[in-house]
């Protein structure tokens, strides 16, 4: 067992050595000078290794682990649906969202708002995006470690307290946490966007090693052929629709289910759209490219690579489920989500466990890497006075993001150890949907205010957008409940409630959110604004979107 481990150790060091390696050299050994270098590469990252930072960035310790817990508890691929709506709401940022930000030359999103409504807009964008981001970010974390507090459970066979596993989890984030932070701080954007690129790799090695394993330890069960039906042999899409219920009935059903055919084409396209269109974190990689052309290359490859991948893990999820009603085990931990940790530490071969585990650092490193990186440059833009580009000594400004990089990471840090608190005493909490619970009641504003700043010309107001924000909140708060939008199952209204409210699953709330914010906001209005002064100076055009000024 010792030699077994002295394997597993040093493959996950090999890779874990050279993600640091690769970071620092990418970055002229962590010796960046230049302010631009480290918040946007330069703008000269290939569009492929864009590319997969994105797929990296999507496929974090979250999926990794979330989506084989959701393949095993849901025993169906209704999941993979999502898939559908990533991919037209990635054509739609491609062709609406990406030119302007590029044409305005701005290194935070959220410089876009102020320029077109104000700086009112502008800070509670830039604010709805650093709190979420350090809240999704901190849960994610809390993932990754969930592999160390398993394989200690295995190894010293005896089951942790709550008060240990608590212990265990906040080491592990501050170790995973340092180590993403030296690197990151060093090298900035380049290091996010080329150690990205390998955590995929090692990312996907991991999940295909794990799928490989499994349908061999079921073949001795199922012939290949035969295993390969029972998989694909399972819902695909769902429709939510209950023929002996009416037009009202069946609308209140569906938008209370998780995964819907409805779900995937409105629900997640708004979700995708809001998360690949007005988080800083996936459109500051998109902005390192030379152009928005490659730029819109990178951005739609990569939703049409989440279907193999997430088709990878929800099998593994579903083999997960075959072998263990086959192979009773006393010592399989009732949550979900620990699930495929346990099979990875007490199934894998020595030598292959190492490297899945170093596939779960990794997407852990890589995400969390991009986010300190774009949490620092949205402060540093959005909320610093004198403002950056204001400051004329280049060194002023790299301490100034790296001292901001430092931050963000003991708060993601705080963040990650409160989930690892939350979880260790509610064992059936599901990771996906706390993950995307956290952006559902936020990024809806979020997208709403983007919409209402690329879409439309005079619409909008900087002060007035601030009411349209709230009332977005609200509605999702109000129809999320229980105690406001009551219970699906029973058909109950909210306790806060005097009459019945429809209940809205969390693939909905961002699409519930940003149509709020806009259809409010489409009310108010103001003067068309001047042109900012820039470069290349910006007006809207007839059609709501930015151009050249004078070149309609």
């Amino acid at each position: 067992m010792s030699t077994s481990l002295w394997l597993d150790g040093l493959v996950i060091l090999f890779f874990l050595s050279l993600i640091f390696w690769i970071g620092l050299l990418s970055s002229k050994n962590g010796q960046e000078k230049k302010y631009d270098d480290l918040t946007l590469g330069g703008r000269k990252m290939p569009w492929w290794s864009i590319l997969g930072s994105i797929i990296a960035a999507e496929t974090s310790a979250g999926a990794f682990l979330g989506t084989p817990a959701e393949g095993y508890v849901l025993q169906n691929y209704t999941y993979l649906q999502l898939a559908l709506g990533t991919i037209l709401a990635r054509v739609i940022i491609a062709f609406f969202f990406i030119k302007p930000f590029f044409q305005l030359k701005v290194h935070s999103i959220y410089q876009f708002l102020e320029l077109r409504f104000g700086p009112l807009t502008q800070k509670i964008a830039s604010a709805i995006f650093l709190l979420t981001r350090v809240l999704a970010m901190g849960t994610r974390l809390y993932v990754a470690a969930i592999i160390l507090v398993v394989g200690t459970q295995i190894l010293f066979q005896n089951p942790l307290s709550p008060l240990q596993e608590v212990t265990l989890y906040f080491f592990s984030i501050v170790l995973i946490s340092t180590f993403t932070a030296i690197y990151t701080t060093l090298g900035g954007i380049k290091a996010v966007i080329w150690t990205d690129l390998i955590q995929a790799l090692v990312m996907l090695l991991g999940g295909i090693f794990a799928f490989w394993i499994l349908v061999e330890k079921l073949s001795y069960v199922y012939p290949c052929a035969t295993l390969f039906h029972k998989l694909i042999d399972r819902p695909w899409v769902t429709m939510g629709i209950i023929p002996s219920k009416g037009l009202l009935e069946n609308l209140l059903v569906i938008l209370a289910i998780d995964y819907t055919i409805w779900s995937a084409l409105i629900g997640s396209t708004f979700t995708t759209m809001a998360t690949h269109g007005t988080d800083q974190d996936i459109v500051q990689r998109l902005l390192t490219a030379k152009d928005y052309q490659k730029s819109r290359l990178s951005l739609i490859l990569s939703g049409f690579a989440d279907i193999p991948i997430g088709f990878l893990f929800l099998s593994i999820g579903l083999l997960l489920s075959f072998f263990y009603s086959m192979h009773a085990d006393s010592a399989l931990p009732a949550n979900p989500n620990e699930i495929f940790p346990y099979f990875i530490i007490t199934q894998l071969p020595s030598g292959i466990r190492g490297i899945v585990i170093a596939a779960i650092f990794a997407t852990a490193t890589g995400s969390l890497s991009a986010a300190l990186n774009a949490l620092a440059t949205s402060f540093c833009q959005d909320w610093l006075h004198p403002p950056m580009d204001a400051i004329p000594d280049e060194k002023k400004k790299v301490s100034i993001l790296r001292a901001a990089t430092i931050g963000f990471t003991f708060l993601t840090s705080l963040i990650g150890i409160g989930t690892a608190i939350y979880v260790v005493y509610s064992p059936e909490a599901r990771i996906l949907p706390i993950i995307l619970g956290i952006i559902g009641f936020t990024y809806g504003p979020l997208l709403g205010v983007f919409l209402l700043g690329i879409l439309t010309r005079t619409r909008g107001s900087d002060k007035k957008n601030a009411y349209a924000m709230a009332a977005g909140f609200l509605a999702v708060l109000v129809l999320s409940g229980p105690l406001f939008g009551g219970d699906p199952k029973t058909n109950a209204h909210g306790s806060l409630m005097p009459f019945p409210m429809p209940h809205i699953a969390f693939p909905w709330r961002i699409c519930i959110g940003a149509l709020t914010t806009f259809c409010i906001g489409l009310v108010f209005g103001e003067k068309e604004k001047i042109p900012p002064q820039s470069d290349s100076p910006l007006s809207p055009n007839g059609d709501g979107l930015l151009t050249e000024s004078g070149k309609q």
